[in-house]
């Protein structure tokens, strides 16, 4: 079975990675640089059954990101699949993917359409794209920098740091009518400025 196999050659790999010194030990790890010890470690490895889960491959990082932003930059259900609302029914498109994604309507009450539109939303506190390392909210500050440092990139100059002068301004912080420095207040999200947004105007016939 792949998972048989899959288990031996990783195996196989950490011995011969220990045997030519590529695998350091720190901390409570430190007992595993012993070669006696480090084999009683690998023994039990062969006692269990590992998990090997294989899928094809994505299609590039192109693929990827437009993957990932299906979930981080849309709604439940977009406009265009909307169809109809009309007696409390909302008939909107869907695909069966059973059927070769064949679009499909289906109809449902507005209290069914809604319960399943509303656990998209995430509960006050979490958020859709969460940093991590360098770029961690409390971490940012100080490691991004350094990291551009090492890779001897110029940082580029915060926008609060041009509000306050009008001499090294650059165009971009500028407004557009007086020619005078904007400075950033408030940062908002895609929703927020829907929910800000001036209802439409409606033009009777």
């Amino acid at each position: 079975m792949l998972k048989k196999v899959f288990r031996g050659k990783f195996v196989d790999a950490l011995k011969e990675a220990f045997q030519n010194g590529q695998l350091h030990f720190h901390g409570d790890l430190q007992l595993l640089a012993q070669p006696n010890t480090f084999a009683a470690w690998l023994r039990p490895l062969h006692r269990h059954d590992w998990v090997v889960y294989l899928r094809r491959p994505f299609g590039g990082p192109d693929y990827v990101v437009h993957y990932l932003g299906r979930y981080t930059h849309r709604v439940a259900i977009s406009n265009h699949r909307l169809v109809s609302f009309s007696d409390g029914q909302v008939t909107f498109r869907w695909r069966d993917s059973a059927h070769y994604n064949e679009q499909k309507l289906l109809t449902l009450s507005l209290d069914e359409f809604l319960r399943p539109f509303l656990l998209h939303i995430l509960p006050k506190g979490f958020v859709r794209i969460r940093n991590f390392g360098f770029l961690a909210n409390r971490k940012r500050a100080k490691l991004l920098p350094l990291c551009l440092h090492l890779l001897g990139a110029t940082p580029q100059p915060q926008a609060e740091q041009h509000a306050s002068s009008t001499e090294d301004c650059p165009d971009l912080w500028r407004c557009p009518k007086c020619g005078g420095p904007m400075k950033v207040i408030e940062r908002l999200t895609a929703a927020e400025i829907q929910l800000r947004s001036p209802p439409p105007v409606t033009v009777a016939a």
